[in-house]
């Protein structure tokens, strides 16, 4: 008798909060149109210093609810309450097998689900006995996660840590990135099947591709995901261009980021006094064993603002010297046989 007299009350409380909830949004609904024409205005220093401290605040908030994308696993300590049903509220330890155990419901599944998803899965399965059930699940205590950071970082080496963690939480931890480190990060996650028929049971793994760029400088949050267990963060070292010829210091030189002509120029120390900066030639593989050739005005580029070119991994500069009619030919014919080229113009 005691609980159907309070799954009534629950009623009239839901009842009664849809009516508040009607009456607050009725009368902020002018406020709310002109917060809309105000996001259509030319942004000023003001409006944009605005935008920085909503992507700021957005960003805290997301810390602060570490739960939202954990993934619940064994050894796991729940908190797991019913509102106003005090006999259902319980903190239970996630058993080897992934399962906790409630009243009512038996045995549930908790691993591999987030607490949210824990929640609508345990409101299912007590739907039958009480109306519109409202549970809340909390991680209580995690269990030690191991997470591995290898490539072009700091301290690339396994960590074995607690809670909800981010891929900038990480590469934060490993010490950050060092200067080879390239634009893309690669976070490895193995995937466990249920199949019993699979006596090993080897996770098959998936592979998520991160553009740094895009998150460290562009500020796209999307791609900052959540870090789970048995991951590993993999950050390969930049592509290397060649530089050759009338330049101060030829040699290859580890692209930083998105690497244009003028940075490998930079990288190379410059051009030597007898170069011919009029006809720069970028030799650039085309995926079927040969070399297109891109034909640049290094000094357009330099002095008279003609877009940069971008250049790609495994890209040969080669800097002609004044005045010097064949040295491209015996550039070409000293890896004859080995590659072919295609001119392609830039301009």
């Amino acid at each position: 008798m005691t609980l159907i007299y309070r799954v009534k009350k629950l009623k009239l409380l839901l009842v009664f909060l849809q009516c508040l909830t009607f009456i607050f949004l009725s009368g902020c609904g002018g406020n709310h149109t002109l917060n809309n024409q105000h996001m259509d205005l030319p942004q000023t220093k003001d409006s944009q210093s605005e935008q920085v401290k909503a992507l700021m605040l957005q960003t805290t908030m997301k810390n602060v609810d570490a739960d939202a994308d954990y993934i619940i696993g064994p050894d796991d300590v729940l908190d797991i309450e019913v509102f106003e049903v005090e006999e259902l509220k319980k903190t239970v330890r996630v058993s080897s097998q992934g399962y906790i155990s409630l009243s009512l419901i038996g045995q549930i599944k908790a691993k591999g689900l987030t607490p949210l998803q824990l929640e609508q899965e345990i409101a299912r399965k007590l739907d039958t006995y009480l109306n519109a059930p409202l549970v809340s699940v909390y991680v209580k205590e995690y269990k030690a996660q191991r997470i591995g950071v290898i490539g072009a970082v700091d301290k690339p080496q396994v960590y074995i840590i607690t809670g909800q963690r981010y891929l900038l939480d990480m590469l934060s931890m490993a010490g950050g990135l060092t200067k080879e480190a390239g634009t893309i990060c690669y976070v490895l996650r193995p995937i466990r099947t249920d199949d019993q028929n699979d006596a090993k049971n080897i996770p098959k793994i998936e592979t998520l591709v991160i553009d740094l760029t895009e998150l460290l400088e562009g500020g796209n949050l999307a791609l900052n995901i959540p870090i789970f267990n048995g991951d590993v963060i993999n950050v390969p070292k930049g592509g290397v261009v060649f530089v050759d010829g009338a330049v101060k210091m030829p040699g290859a030189f580890t692209m930083k980021g998105k690497t244009t002509l003028m940075q490998a120029i930079v990288m190379a120390q410059g051009l030597s006094p007898e170069a011919n900066a009029e006809d720069v030639r970028i030799y650039r593989e085309n995926g079927k064993g040969e070399r297109n050739v891109i034909t640049v005005d290094y000094e357009a580029v330099k002095e008279a603002g003609k877009p940069d070119v971008l250049l790609a991994e495994n890209d040969v500069v080669i800097v002609p010297k004044e005045g010097v009619k064949n040295f491209f030919s015996s550039f070409i014919n000293t890896i004859k046989g080995l590659i072919y080229f295609t001119p392609i113009p830039l301009f």
